[in-house]
């Protein structure tokens, strides 16, 4: 089944030159079907090339889903156009007395920050807390990730001494998690970030089970079956060249970086680099989909 987003949403057309089945809104309107209703909060700054990432993910199952943008009213954004913000997106405020089935809660470039100093830290704690009373399940990624933890359960952030940037090798670490289903045993994902939680600090609090693991950047997916939670420590709803991107803008920047890890052939920047967590992006999303449809209220 198709996804519902608005027509004139710039990543409808580059979803369907990918062959992703895109409903337009006059023909979601003829069908007498309850869609699942998903709600993105995108604090990334690259809000167009976020959304149409998870858009490619979302619309990977067979439900029909309705995707509403939702940001933060507490922050301007720097990097998308105002124009695009109002056409799209509703801020929270303006949603908040609605329910949604499942909810996305994107990173942010702000990890080293303290929690209490991000602008609109007060705005996202506000959000946190609504989750649990109109949202059936939530899924949080990276910094998203992060704050949610320490939020519901004082979990902290540990800065790192050099930035976990590249595509790792991650183990699975509970195959019989509805989460997990049609996993390998171990697997690859991207990771961007510049701070970790550490297991021992999961371990400690009851109701959070560590599904994914990696050797080198640790904690990757953590599930909380109570509060219908999970929590994706890195970005495994990256496009192919978005480690490239960013590579290339923190070399532009001056900001001390090595070259992603594992990510170029031969670790050469100058050769396009090779997707190894497509596939297990898409049965992740899915799986969570079909978790919030097999669960969700019908009201």
């Amino acid at each position: 089944m198709p996804i519902k987003i608005p027509d004139s949403l710039p990543a409808r057309a580059l979803l369907e030159q990918e062959g992703v089945m895109v409903m337009t809104e006059s023909t979601a309107v003829r069908q007498d079907i309850r869609p699942l209703r998903i709600g993105l909060l995108n604090l990334m700054p690259d809000k167009i090339a976020t959304e149409t990432q998870i858009a490619r993910l979302i619309a990977s199952t067979p439900l029909q889903v309705e995707l509403t943008l939702v940001r933060v009213g507490t922050h301007a954004s720097k990097n998308t156009s105002e124009d695009h913000l109002i056409s799209f997106y509703r801020t929270w405020h303006e949603v908040r007395n609605q329910n949604f089935d499942g909810f996305i809660i994107t990173g942010a470039p702000i990890e080293t920050l303290p929690f209490d100093d991000v602008t609109y830290w007060s705005e996202l704690t506000e959000i946190l807390d609504w989750t649990t009373t109109n949202v059936h399940s939530t899924f949080s990624i990276c910094w998203g990730a992060m704050a949610a933890l320490w939020h519901f359960h004082d979990v902290p952030k540990h800065i790192l001494q050099d930035k976990a940037c590249g595509v790792y090798r991650h183990r699975n670490l509970q195959p019989t998690s509805p989460y997990l289903m049609g996993f390998s045993d171990d697997f690859s994902v991207s990771v961007s970030r510049w701070t970790e939680v550490r297991r021992a600090d999961i371990e400690r609090v009851a109701g959070l089970e560590l599904l994914m693991e990696s050797d080198e950047t640790g904690v990757c997916l953590i599930s909380e079956m109570e509060g219908r939670r999970l929590y994706m420590l890195n970005h495994i709803e990256y496009d192919s060249t978005t480690l490239a991107h960013e590579y290339l803008r923190d070399i532009a920047a001056g900001t001390p970086t090595k070259v992603p890890h594992n990510y170029f052939p031969n670790d050469d920047p100058n050769l396009a680099p090779i997707n190894r967590w497509r596939s297990h992006a898409f049965l992740l999303f899915s799986n969570w989909i079909n978790q919030v449809y097999q669960s969700t209220p019908f009201r």
